[in-house]
C-alpha cells in the first residue's frame, strides 16, 4: 500500500470531497476529472498507478479494494486528512469472461470481492464520513448487463445485478441521513474492459475496428460511448443541487442499446 499525500484538511467550506474507486481506468479517470474541474477534492484509489493527477486536490492511494484490509486501510489514511465525505463513486471492476460451466469458484469470488463485496464494505466504511458531513450521495457503477446480457460473462453480469438490489437497500436504510445512493449502468464505452471483452465472439471476428463497429450499430444513436459522457452522469447523481430527489434509482446511459428490440 503506498499513497500519493497531501493536505487535505476539513476545510467543508473550501470543496466537497469525494472518493473515486476504479480511478486509473478508462471510465475512472475520466470521473476524477470531471470532479476536479468542477473544484472538488478527490480521493482517487486504483490497485495501479495513476500517474501525474489533475490538480493539487487530488490525493491518491494505491490499494485493492477487493481485499477488506485494504480498504480499512483506505478510510484510515482518508481520515487523517479529512473528516468528512461528500460523494463515494464505486466504479472498480473486474471482468471474466467465460462460460459459466469454465468458471472457477476463484475466478467467481474474485469477482464478487471486486464488484459486489468492496461496495458493501466501503458503504460501511464511508457512513461516519458521511455523517460528519450531514449527508451526501453514492454512486454505484453498475451495467447495462445488470438488466440485458450475454453469454461468456455470467459472473460479471451477476456481480451488477446485485449491485442494483444493493443500491436500492441503501437507499431506503440510508435515506433517513440524508445519503443518496443510485446507480449507473454504462453500456458500450469505449475502454480497456471493453476491448478485452470483444475477444468473447459475440460481434463476431475480424479487427479490433471491425467489432467496435458492430458494437456501435447496435446502439441507437450508433456508437459507442465516451469515459467522459458516463462520467457526467455520475456526477449529476453525486451532484446534490442536480438530483437531490433521487434515490434508488438506476440510470441507463448505453446510447439507447436497451430501448430497441434484440428481434427488430
Amino acid at each position: 500500500m503506498m499513497a500519493t499525500k497531501m493536505n487535505l484538511q476539513n476545510n467543508k467550506s473550501a470543496a466537497r470531497t469525494v472518493m473515486i474507486t476504479g480511478a486509473s481506468g478508462g471510465i475512472g479517470r475520466a470521473i476524477v476529472s470531471v470532479f476536479a474541474e468542477k473544484g472538488w477534492r478527490v480521493i482517487a484509489v486504483d490497485r495501479v498507478p495513476f500517474g501525474n493527477l489533475p490538480s493539487d486536490r487530488c490525493f491518491f492511494i494505491q490499494a485493492d479494494i477487493s481485499s477488506p484490509h485494504d480498504l480499512e486501510d483506505i478510510f484510515k489514511q482518508t481520515k487523517k486528512h479529512t473528516d468528512y465525505l461528500d460523494a463515494l463513486i464505486n466504479n472498480a471492476a473486474i471482468q471474466i469472461t467465460k462460460p459459466v460451466l469454465e468458471t472457477s469458484v476463484e475466478e467467481w469470488d474474485a469477482v464478487m470481492a471486486s464488484n459486489l463485496r468492496s461496495v458493501f464494505l466501503s458503504a460501511k466504511l464511508a457512513y461516519p464520513l458521511f455523517s460528519q458531513a450531514g449527508g451526501g450521495a453514492i454512486v454505484n457503477v453498475s451495467s447495462v448487463h445488470a438488466v440485458a446480457t450475454s453469454a461468456n460473462i455470467a459472473s460479471y453480469a451477476a456481480s451488477k445485478g446485485g449491485l442494483l438490489a444493493l443500491t436500492r437497500v441503501m437507499a431506503i436504510e440510508f435515506a433517513p441521513d440524508n445519503i443518496r445512493v443510485n446507480a449507473v449502468l454504462p453500456g458500450a464505452v469505449d475502454t480497456p474492459m471493453l476491448h478485452a471483452g470483444l475477444s468473447r465472439g459475440h460481434l463476431g471476428g475480424g479487427s479490433l475496428h471491425e467489432r467496435l463497429e458492430n458494437l456501435a450499430n447496435k446502439t441507437v444513436i450508433g456508437r459507442v460511448g465516451k469515459p467522459e459522457e458516463i462520467a457526467h452522469a455520475i456526477y449529476f447523481l453525486a451532484d446534490a443541487t442536480q438530483s437531490s430527489f433521487m434515490t434508488g434509482q438506476a440510470m441507463i446511459v448505453d446510447g439507447g442499446a436497451t430501448a430497441r428490440l434484440s428481434t427488430e
